[in-house]
Parts: structure tokens; C-alpha cells; sequence
């Protein structure tokens, strides 16, 4: 962005005057940046004055803030309690934001005027504020489902993170749309339906956001065949039956033991001697 001098008439027949104004140039509309961290609002002008820039940053949200004035680099009156010890203003009209929070996040217009000056130098810069995606996670129910189950969901899990946007993988394949394969409006939650056994696989979700990207570690979903379950039960029925017959004889020949019981001799006061 720039502003540039102009030759303007006041009247028609006139002489042209040469009308001095702020030149000024922004390198880059879009900062990205993260919680905790600092933004450079860079810009720099040019001016034929020798006075110093009047210096005004607002924030366009629903409605416009300012967040500092200043001429040069000295500050106009009191600053919101929202940027004191956060903000510095350079001479050039660059403003550093410190302890970036995420309610720093929008657009923000610079004006930079001189007294001597007519024309005011005007930008703008879109400053993103986000939060760093933490470590996701594949939550589901049951790892292991049987085949042809009806649905199993898999949910993308993190804790932390702002505009997230998540993508599914199938045996490191990115996973679309598809008959069985459905995706949620957002893509946090994958549904698999009517399980199949090709879908015994590992599954994994990546988040991503303007300022990074974190893949979870691969799930595995295990997929059984509905006859391994009859193979399975009827194998336990059968070690249950073999345990009861085995036990229980054991048990009764246990039972029907008994100790013999030991014989005394006559007590002598039963025998009254003649």
C-alpha cells in the first residue's frame, strides 16, 4: 500500500500546486502469529516534513478500538488497561504487541499524518492470533467390533488448539466422503458403517491450524469375524463342561472321606469293681 504527492488545482485556470503527502508502504498485510507471542505491525512512509508523525493504530472489530495514538514515538494520553506494558510504537509508525492474547486477533488500520502535510498515509494489516494445537488423540467406544456392526465412531480428540481443521487417515491414506466412510461436517468424527474386515486397520486424525499442524498417534481398530465369536464361545463351554466334570468328582470323593475316629477304653467309673 502506498500513498503518493499529487498535483491538484484549487480553479480552473489555475496554475497546478504540488501538494505534499505521506508516502507509506505496509511489506506485509498478514501476521500470523500465537498466544503468548508478539506481532510486528511494520510499516514505513515518506515524507518531505521534518516534524514528527502523528501516529494512530485502531482495531476493526464490531466496533473500532484505538490502541495507542502517539507522536514519534511518545505515547497521547492513557492506554487501555487491555495493552498497558504490551505495546510499542516506533518512529516509522511500526507497532510491537507483546503477550499476544487471542482477543488481539482482527484487522488493524494505521494512520500516519503530518502537520505539514495534507494527505494522511493509510493501511491496513489482518493480524491472526491462534492457539497451538496439542497432541490429538483417536477415542472410540471398543477398539475391537465385529463384523458387519451396524456403526463405530472414531472422535479426534485435543485439548488445545483454535480453528482446527482435521483431516482422517486409513493405513497412512487421507479417508473422503464415501458410502461407509462418513465424515462429519467439521471432520472431527469419522463413522465407519456396516463394518467390514477390510477395515481392520490403523487409523489416525491430523489438526492443523494457521500456525501448525500435530498427527495423532495410529489407532488400531481390530475387526473379528462373527464366526470367530461362535469359535469362541462354544470353545469356552467346552472348558467350562471338562472343569465341572473334573472337579466336581474330586470334590465328592472329598466329601465321602472320613477319618477314622480314634477308640478310648472303658471310662473306670462306668465299671464299679466287685
Amino acid at each position: 500500500f502506498a500513498c503518493s504527492d499529487w498535483w491538484l488545482s484549487s480553479e480552473a485556470g489555475q496554475p497546478w500546486a504540488y501538494v505534499v503527502s505521506v508516502n507509506m508502504t505496509i511489506p506485509s498485510t498478514l501476521i500470523r502469529s500465537t498466544v503468548g507471542g508478539e506481532a510486528l505491525l511494520s510499516v514505513r512512509y515518506v515524507s518531505s516534513s521534518l516534524d514528527l508523525p502523528v501516529i494512530k493504530w485502531t482495531l476493526k472489530k464490531e466496533k473500532s478500538v484505538t490502541v495507542v495514538q502517539s507522536i514519534g514515538t511518545d505515547i497521547i494520553g492513557t492506554l487501555r488497561p487491555e495493552y498497558r506494558d504490551r505495546i510499542l510504537v516506533f518512529e516509522n509508525g511500526t507497532l510491537l504487541l507483546h503477550n499476544l492474547r487471542l482477543s488481539d486477533d482482527g484487522t488493524y488500520f494505521v494512520e500516519i499524518s503530518i502537520t505539514d502535510d495534507i494527505f494522511t498515509g493509510e493501511g491496513s494489516i489482518t493480524l491472526t492470533v491462534d492457539e497451538v494445537i496439542s497432541k490429538p488423540f483417536v477415542h472410540t467406544e471398543s477398539s475391537s467390533v465385529l463384523e458387519l456392526t451396524e456403526n463405530v465412531l472414531l472422535n479426534c480428540s485435543h485439548n488445545n488448539g483454535t480453528k482446527a481443521n482435521y483431516t482422517w487417515l486409513k493405513g497412512g491414506k487421507q479417508l473422503t466422503n464415501e458410502t461407509r466412510f462418513i465424515l462429519s461436517p467439521d471432520q472431527k468424527y469419522l463413522t465407519i458403517k456396516r463394518v467390514l474386515m477390510s477395515d481392520d486397520d490403523l487409523y489416525s486424525c491430523v489438526v492443523h491450524n494457521p500456525v501448525g499442524t500435530e498427527t495423532s498417534l495410529p489407532f488400531r481398530l481390530s475387526v473379528y469375524r462373527r464366526s470367530s465369536l461362535y469359535i469362541i464361545l462354544s470353545t469356552g463351554g467346552l472348558f467350562l463342561l471338562i472343569t465341572l466334570v473334573t472337579v466336581c468328582p474330586v470334590s465328592n470323593a472329598t466329601a465321602g472321606h472320613r477319618e477314622p475316629e480314634p477308640s478310648h477304653p472303658p471310662s473306670p467309673a462306668l465299671h464299679p469293681q466287685v
